[in-house]
């Protein structure tokens, strides 16, 4: 293993500190301001968000974890439907319980240990959830790509693409940092290309201030505080997902920075930060959060694991979302350039599913497997609902996720078919 240039507790230079702390912002951009831009949140507090989660996250975990806290694509289907079903209000109020669900989890581990977890959750079950994910809003991806209000348009098709492949050459070709940055690149490149072909309204920006506070979503103000059946149904079965994204993420830096995180300073410790991050965010405005891979690559490669470059890049990020005009450039981004860059993103999600499916050698000429599976994938994408009354419904992922636990927990042989852990 390389020798670290700056390890977990040292601190960098002026200097270091800048240049470090604005590739770790670059890395998470892209990303950060996709969700909430296909969700109907704003940018700006997405940002602000994800510095304000990223720090609570290095306190709780006591300045140990050098991790990064961005926006979560899991939760991109279930906001949608919890917005058409309650108001954007409603999306704000699941996450908040996403993140007491995170707590509760946290204090149980804490309590009994984490293996218990790992059994209850393994890559026979995730996986396929994982890519449900992915392929459940995949037609999203492409009719922001292709079309403009219903109706197929070549002008806008053609700045989809041409988004899509820089990214894709990005991700194929480039090296060092800019290989944790495609989506930014993509973003960037698809942008001024679609300001060629005029096809983006700049009113936006010459009206933006140059400072201006971003948009919060009280509860009790903006919106009323209403929590039904139906609506925690919707969000909080996905933390069987992004818990064990979670975990995978700290085997993964435990890896790079040559410590376990799932020991020390604990999982139940982590999974609280992330919980904490996501509750802080949904309570004023922000989509749920999760720990990037984007920055721990960043990580890998430039063998600067300080958690105070971490922390560099959270306070970045927080100053960025108060510059208006940046956030108004955001906002004039096409839809067809964030259609570009989402093929490539949910087709990786659901890739991701069946990458951990194959590196923990799940053995598809066993029936449980195939079945668990085959249920999971038809149920997500299929769009199953479960409707016990009119205010309790439990659909899509959600409804797969449930039925992928409770096949793995109820049919025989299940040491025999699969481990019981996830390989990163």
């Amino acid at each position: 293993m390389s020798k670290p240039i700056l390890d977990v507790n040292e601190k960098p230079s002026g200097g270091q500190l800048i240049t470090l702390s604005f590739q770790h912002m670059f890395a998470m951009f892209g990303s950060t301001i996709l969700v909430p831009q296909l969700v109907g949140l704003s940018p700006a507090i997405a940002l602000l968000t994800s510095g304000i989660a990223t720090i609570f996250f290095l306190i709780i975990t006591k300045f140990q974890v050098p991790a990064y806290l961005g926006s979560s694509f899991a939760f991109i289907a279930p906001i949608i439907l919890a917005t058409k079903v309650g108001g954007v209000g409603s999306a704000m109020i699941g996450g908040m319980f996403v993140g007491i669900t995170y707590g509760i989890v946290s204090l149980i581990i804490w309590k009994s240990g984490y293996k218990w977890i790992m059994k209850l959750l393994p890559p026979i079950v995730v996986g396929p959830v994982i890519m449900v994910i992915g392929l459940g809003i995949a037609g999203v991806a492409v009719d922001m790509a292709m079309n403009v209000d219903g109706v197929y348009n070549f002008a806008h098709f053609s700045a989809a693409l041409v988004t899509l492949f820089t990214a894709i050459f990005c991700t194929i070709y480039f090296k060092n940092i800019l290989s944790t940055m495609p989506i930014l690149i993509g973003l960037i490149v698809g942008y001024i290309y679609s300001a060629g072909i005029g096809i983006i309204d700049y009113s936006a920006i010459h009206e933006a201030k140059w400072f201006a506070v971003p948009p919060f979503l009280i509860p009790g103000v903006d919106y009323d505080f209403v929590i039904t059946s139906k609506l925690l149904l919707i969000m909080v079965p996905i933390v069987i997902v992004t818990i064990s994204e979670h975990i995978g993420h700290q085997l993964v830096l435990g890896k790079v920075v040559n410590r376990d995180y799932i020991k020390e300073p604990g999982l139940h410790r982590s999974l609280l930060g992330d919980g904490f991050g996501t509750f802080v965010s949904s309570l004023i405005g922000g989509p749920p959060k999760t720990t990037y891979g984007e920055n721990i690559g960043v990580l890998a490669i430039t063998r600067v694991y300080s958690v105070y470059v971490i922390l560099g890049a959270a306070v970045v990020a927080i100053a960025i979302s108060f510059l208006g005009k940046v956030m108004a450039v955001i906002a004039t981004i096409p839809t067809a350039v964030l259609g570009g860059v989402s093929i490539l993103l949910f087709g990786i999600i659901a890739s991701s599913g069946l990458r951990m499916l194959v590196e923990n050698n799940i053995d598809f000429g066993n029936n449980r497997n195939l079945v668990i599976a085959s249920v999971i994938l038809v149920i997500g994408i299929g769009g199953a609902k479960f409707i016990v009354s009119e205010s309790l419904t439990i659909e899509g992922m959600a409804l797969a996720a449930i039925i992928g636990v409770i096949l793995n927990l109820v049919l025989p042989g299940r040491k025999e078919a699969q481990t019981d852990s996830i390989k990163n």
